[in-house]
C-alpha cells in the first residue's frame, strides 16, 4: 500500500454541520461532491425503524436553494417563467402551497426533480418562487433554468442556506412544541417561522413516506438548529443510507436511478404531478413528448417488484419475462427493513406493470422469481388533514 498522497483525489464540499456528524460518529461517504453521513453508529436498520416510529434528523444541506424573482413583483410574472421549463401548474400555487415538479429538456427528458414554493406574502418578497433541487444535478439546473428563464425574472441561488429534514410520526409534536405555527401545516404547506430563537422557512414535506418537516436555516444558524432539534429524547441523527430505504419503501423515485435525461414524467408515473391545465396546454419544454405519453402509452413505466426469497436485486438487474425476454431494468432495489423482504422498482412495458405480473430477476447469474406491484411499498403517512 502506497502511503502517497493521492493529487488527482477530488476535494470534497462540507455542509455546515460536517462537524457535528464527525463528533456524532458518523461514517462520512463521498456524495454528490460533499463528504455527507452514510449513518451514525446505531447503524443503517436501527435509523430506518426510529425514522418510521419516531422522529429522525438529516442533514441535507447539499441539496441546492434559490429562488426565482420577478423583476415587477407579481407573481404571475414569475410562474410563467418558470412554467415554460416546468410541467406543473406554478400559477395557481396559493401563498404557503409547495408543488413537486420535474426540469425537463427540449426532448421531454428530466433534467431534476425538484420542490416549488410559493412563500407567503409576508415571508419574502412578492413575485417571489423558492426552488429546491437535487445536489448533484443543482451546477446544472441553475445553468439550464438561467440559459431558457424569461427575463422577466430572474434566477438567484442561495448557497448560505442550510437544510435539515425532521421526519417521522412525532416529527410534528417535537416542532410544534418549539414552534407552534408548524402545528397548523398540512402536507405541502410552507410558512416562514421561529425555531427556538431561529429564523426558518418550513415545509411539511419530505422523503421518506412519513409526516415530517423540510427546514431551510441560515448556515451560520444550522449547528445551533441541529442541536436544538437533537436535544428532544424522541429524535435521532439519521444519515443518507436510512434516506435511500426509507424513500424505495415509499416509491420515491431518486435522480440517476428512476429519473435521468432521457425518461419523461410519465414513464415515471408522475403524471399525477401534471396539473390538468397544463396537460392541455402544454408550453413548456418536451411538452409534446408528455403530450404524446399521456394521449397513447409511453413504451416503459416504473413499477414495484417483489422479489422472491432473499437475495436484494439491485440497480442494475435485468428484468425477464416469464419466458426468458429481458423486458426491462432494475433501478432502485434493496432489502426494506420495514417488510423484514427485499424490494425493487425498475422499468417495464406496459404489457408487463399489471400488479401481480410474474417476471424474473436475473442475480448474480441465477433467475429468481419475482411479481410486479403497486407503488408504494409501505403506505404514506403525510398529515394532509387538520
Amino acid at each position: 500500500m502506497s502511503n502517497s498522497h493521492d493529487n488527482t483525489a477530488p476535494i470534497l464540499r462540507k455542509t455546515p454541520l460536517h462537524a457535528a456528524h464527525v463528533d456524532l460518529g458518523a461514517r462520512m461517504v463521498s456524495f454528490a461532491g460533499y463528504d455527507m453521513p452514510v449513518q451514525y453508529p446505531t447503524g443503517i436498520l436501527e435509523e430506518h425503524t426510529w425514522t418510521r416510529n419516531n422522529a429522525s434528523l438529516f442533514d441535507i444541506s447539499h441539496m441546492g436553494q434559490a429562488l426565482v424573482i420577478a423583476h415587477d413583483g407579481r407573481h404571475e410574472t414569475a410562474a410563467a417563467a418558470l412554467e415554460a421549463l416546468v410541467p406543473a401548474d406554478i400559477l395557481n400555487l396559493a401563498p404557503g402551497q409547495q408543488r413537486y415538479t420535474q426540469l425537463l429538456n427540449a426532448t421531454g427528458g428530466i433534467i431534476d426533480d425538484l420542490m416549488v414554493t410559493r412563500p407567503t406574502e409576508s415571508a419574502i418578497a412578492a413575485g417571489t418562487l423558492m426552488l429546491v433541487i437535487n445536489a448533484a444535478r443543482k451546477d446544472i439546473d441553475c445553468a439550464h433554468i438561467a440559459k431558457y428563464l424569461a427575463a422577466s425574472s430572474r434566477l438567484e441561488p442561495l448557497p448560505e442556506r442550510a437544510l435539515l429534514a425532521l421526519q417521522g410520526p412525532k416529527s410534528g409534536d417535537v416542532l410544534g412544541a418549539l414552534c407552534p405555527e408548524s402545528r397548523a401545516l398540512l402536507f405541502m404547506q410552507a410558512t416562514r417561522a421561529k425555531i427556538a430563537s431561529y429564523e426558518c422557512y418550513i415545509s411539511r414535506s419530505g422523503y421518506t413516506g412519513e409526516d415530517g418537516f423540510e427546514i431551510s436555516v441560515a448556515a451560520k444558524d444550522a449547528a445551533g438548529l441541529w442541536q436544538t432539534l437533537l436535544a428532544s429524547d424522541a429524535v435521532r441523527p439519521c444519515g443518507l443510507g436510512a434516506r435511500d430505504s426509507l424513500r424505495l419503501e415509499a416509491g420515491l423515485c431518486l435522480y440517476g436511478h428512476e429519473l435521468d435525461e432521457t425518461t419523461s414524467p410519465v414513464e415515471a408515473g408522475l403524471v399525477w404531478s401534471i396539473q390538468k391545465r397544463r396537460r392541455i396546454d402544454g408550453g413548456y419544454l418536451g411538452a409534446e413528448r408528455v403530450a404524446k405519453e399521456l394521449a397513447s402509452a409511453p413504451a416503459r413505466v416504473r413499477v414495484g417488484i417483489l422479489p422472491a426469497g432473499r437475495p436484494p436485486a439491485r440497480d442494475g438487474t435485468e428484468i425477464l419475462s416469464e419466458n426468458g425476454e429481458q423486458i426491462g431494468i432494475v433501478t432502485s432495489g434493496g432489502y426494506a427493513p420495514t417488510l423484514k423482504r427485499p424490494i425493487a422498482m425498475g422499468y417495464v412495458p406496459p404489457l408487463y406493470a399489471e400488479p401481480t405480473t410474474s417476471v424474473r430477476l436475473r442475480v448474480r447469474g441465477a433467475l429468481l422469481d419475482a411479481r410486479v406491484v403497486t407503488l408504494p411499498f409501505v403506505p404514506h403517512s403525510y398529515r394532509r388533514s387538520a
